[in-house]
């Protein structure tokens, strides 16, 4: 399952030029190339926890509802059986009573 933008899995960096984004992590990768700060380690591992936490609780919601649309099938298909037997009664009774007056007169 992806995130929001679709990039679930893709650490949150600042650009190379080490440019603010707008969420307080300017200057986390120089100019030479070299590897962000401690600090935007731990805030990428953090994201990494994260999303792996929503993912597994996404998971779990889709098992629940996948079990749910299952049960749901079951209930509809015996509320379908059900009503087509409600139906053969019906008529079943609704020929006798038509039946009966015409048994009864001589």
């Amino acid at each position: 399952m992806s995130g929001p933008n679709g990039d679930l899995g893709m650490p949150v960096e600042a650009d190379a030029e080490g440019e603010d984004d707008g969420f307080g992590e300017a200057g986390a990768v120089s100019d030479a190339g070299r590897a962000p700060a401690s600090g935007s380690l731990e805030t990428t591992a953090v994201t990494a926890v994260e999303y792996a936490a929503i993912n597994s609780m996404l998971d779990q919601i889709n098992s629940c509802l996948d079990h749910l649309e299952e049960k749901n099938d079951h209930l509809h298909a015996r509320l379908q059986e059900l009503l087509e037997s409600n139906r053969q009664t019906r008529l079943e009774f609704q020929q006798q009573l038509g039946e009966a007056p015409s048994d009864a007169s001589p």
